[in-house]
């Protein structure tokens, strides 16, 4: 079966879907999902990977702010295993609005609680912590830059679905 002919189709079939706006109408504007996360081992493998499941919710609100929260909840899907120490996260997540001063220009809260679990002491994770979110920050300003880099046709249509009316 060729795989990646079968994904392009797809991937062609959507974009059609999402730039034919006749006879669809908005059902849901929200993207809740659970979410299986896998981090690796660090310090020369002295701690141990760590996996989390987190419910994650998107949501939009008005005066274009837009929330990504996640909290750890408990899945069979997923249950712990001797691969991974099971890590925890709190009520957590991101909060995007623009800027009151200059709305071309957004205001990220970041709010992280995390429980690493095991036998980590608390000053590494301290240590850890600011650097690896440092990381992910640059990270996704690259992301910004190549997204933004994209042709129009190359964009994702959001967090919305829709169904086509019979």
């Amino acid at each position: 079966m060729d795989y990646k002919t079968i994904a392009q189709q797809t991937a062609e079939e959507l974009l059609a879907y999402s730039q034919d706006i006749s006879g669809w109408q908005v059902v849901k504007i929200s993207d809740t999902f659970i979410c299986h996360t896998i981090t690796h081992s660090f310090a020369m493998g002295s701690i141990s990977s760590r996996d989390f499941i987190d419910l994650v919710h998107i949501k939009h609100h008005e005066g274009n702010m837009d929330i990504i929260c996640t909290s750890s909840v408990d899945f069979p899907g997923y249950p712990p295993t001797s691969h991974y120490v099971r890590g925890y996260n709190h009520p957590s997540g991101y909060v995007c609005s623009p800027l009151k001063e200059n709305p071309a220009y957004s205001k990220l809260m970041v709010f992280v609680q995390t429980e690493m679990k095991g036998k980590v002491p608390l000053s590494i994770i301290e240590k850890s912590m600011p650097s690896n979110l440092v990381s992910f920050f640059l990270n996704a300003k690259d992301g910004i830059k190549a997204y933004r880099s994209l042709s129009p046709r190359e964009h994702l249509n959001g967090h919305s679905s829709a169904h086509k009316k019979k």
